[in-house]
């Protein structure tokens, strides 16, 4: 399977809500990281535990309008289009970066103002 069959395996996982089918395509020792948290989660099973709340984490009414991706020798960058109930639309991007056919790094873009504000 090519690494973007895997990261948009990964996106329609969460859409169903199926994380444990998701943390199946990440190395044990992965990280995770988003921009304005203060830690940075490390390990699959500190991640598959966020996990648990990712509805908290996202804005009233936050909904994904369009996925794209680019990919790179050893990385794939999702390009999320997005809208919430106070931000008619937006992008994001996420960075995965791999380990053979695994992700050992998932890492956040976004404009954390603008995200704020959509709370």
């Amino acid at each position: 399977m090519n690494l973007l069959e895997i990261v948009q395996r990964g996106w329609d996982a969460v859409g169903r809500g199926d994380f444990d089918a998701l943390i199946e395509d990440y190395v044990e020792d992965m990280i995770f990281i988003m921009p304005g948290q203060a830690d940075i989660l490390e390990g699959r099973q500190a991640f598959r535990q966020a996990l648990n709340g990712f509805g908290e984490v996202l804005p009233p009414k936050f909904e994904i309008t369009c996925i794209r991706h680019l990919k790179g020798e050893r990385e794939v960058v999702s390009i999320v289009e997005w809208r919430s109930a106070k931000v008619a639309g937006s992008q994001l991007s996420v960075l995965f970066k791999f380990k053979e056919d695994k992700i050992s790094e998932e890492r956040w873009f976004v404009d954390t103002v603008q995200w704020k504000s959509a709370f």
